[in-house]
């Protein structure tokens, strides 16, 4: 086998790699929520809502504040390693979630696991776009995201092994598995021999290296094409995190089910309809770049274009057929988005600053979601759930708009 077939041969092995990594990392962080009943009896504080609402708000915050953090690491440092170390962290720290034997605890290792898994996404995505420069890029990471779907819905299960184990083996069992694969990692995931160029610079952490993260800082928020792509990546994270949030509360309350139904109802159909979407959204991407180079922000668009009557049938529409239809169009079009960001962001950004650059994007996503999750919780009171929800189609809209008149690359691949 020639040297070209084994480096795209390869490059495909890193995507299945680290597939791996995004399903775990997804997965782990949302087995918690679906665990508070089993918990309980062994730690008490986790009856009140407000604690546990504490202990998951933690990790939000953490992960958003330090993925940018993260991104000017990942821009600096051998990313397998820095991969490599973070999935054996937050692993073990679901290991050790499986000992705490106070809410203290809990609350310190769920800090923990935001910081360490902030680590993961902004390097894993820079090194696949490292690795996929031609018009493979856009499917790579798609099949790379469809891992993280796939770790949200078998997330919900945790529930299911720890009515049948116990909630401390559910914690030991996938920390063993996560510790397990950082070592097939290890043995098995190469740095992109072209990352030499990302570290001329030198260490982030010496004084020349503080320089080259103003510098690198500088460059991304210094160009209004950075601060478009910022705007469309936030904007569909206020519907993005209120369909992840409430529309299991919005199936129980349209349809008259108990949320026994309305969850899994609700999660499956998003999970599915996301997963084709990031699929097609890349295929779609990759084929139409090679006669446009608009071709992804096309896509983009016509993904985020679906989003638009798939809300208003969520929010307004009133049988099943309606609201799932409405499910469907929104997890094929958000897949389609999101399948689309980091190549994107490719275009305009060169490779040294990709990661610091999907970094800042990932914050402005999470402070998006805290900031409609908390507004919606008092829709959902007040009994305005759909309209509101219905109501986030606008600064969808507006970010299309945007995207569409300021977005024109000059090449497929910034370098």
């Amino acid at each position: 086998m020639d040297l070209e077939k084994r480096s795209r041969r390869y490059a495909w092995t890193v995507v299945g790699l680290l597939w791996g990594v995004a399903l775990l990392n997804y997965l782990d962080r949302q087995m918690l929520s679906t665990m508070k009943t089993s918990m309980m009896g062994d730690i008490g504080e986790l009856q009140s809502a407000e604690n546990f609402g504490r202990l998951m708000a933690v990790f939000l915050w953490i992960y958003g504040l330090m993925s940018p953090v993260a991104g000017l690491i990942a821009d600096r440092v051998n990313r397998k390693w820095l991969i490599v170390g973070s999935l054996a962290v937050w692993s073990g720290v679901t290991l050790s979630m499986g000992f705490a034997g106070d809410y203290h605890t809990l609350y310190f290792l769920r800090a923990l696991m935001g910081l360490s898994e902030a680590l993961y996404i902004p390097a894993g995505l820079a090194l696949i776009a490292d690795y996929h420069k031609g018009t493979t890029r856009s499917l790579a990471i798609g099949i790379h995201m469809s891992g993280i779907y796939v770790g949200q819905a078998l997330g919900g299960f945790g529930a299911t092994v720890a009515h049948h184990f116990s909630w401390q083996t559910t914690f030991w069992s996938f920390g063993l598995i996560g510790i397990t694969y950082s070592i097939v990692l290890i043995l098995f995931l190469r740095e992109n021999s072209d990352a030499s160029v990302r570290h001329k610079a030198g260490p982030a952490f010496k004084v020349g290296g503080l320089s080259s993260v103003r510098n690198s800082l500088g460059m991304l928020l210094g160009t209004i094409s950075f601060w478009v792509i910022l705007f469309y990546f936030a904007a569909p994270s206020f519907p993005g995190w209120s369909i992840k949030n409430w529309l299991p509360s919005l199936f129980s309350e349209k349809l008259n089910i108990g949320m026994a139904q309305a969850g899994p109802m609700a999660t499956i159909t998003i999970a599915i309809s996301s997963l084709a979407g990031v699929i097609f959204g890349g295929l779609l991407a990759d084929r139409w770049i090679r006669t446009n180079l608009r071709g992804r922000i096309f896509t983009g668009a016509i993904g985020l274009s679906l989003t638009i009557p798939a809300l208003v049938l969520i929010g307004f529409g009133g049988g099943l057929a309606a609201i799932i239809c409405g499910a469907i169009l929104f997890g094929l079009g958000f897949g389609m988005f999101d399948t689309n960001n980091m190549p994107i962001l490719c275009q305009f950004v060169s490779p040294a600053h990709r990661a610091a650059g999907y970094g800042l994007m990932n914050l402005t996503g999470i402070l998006s979601g805290a900031v409609i999750t908390s507004f919606l919780g008092k829709s959902s009171d007040s009994g305005h759930l759909g309209r509101d929800m219905a109501f986030l189609a606008i600064p969808v809209a507006l970010a299309i708009l945007l995207q569409l008149t300021m977005l024109k690359p000059i090449t497929a691949n910034m370098e």
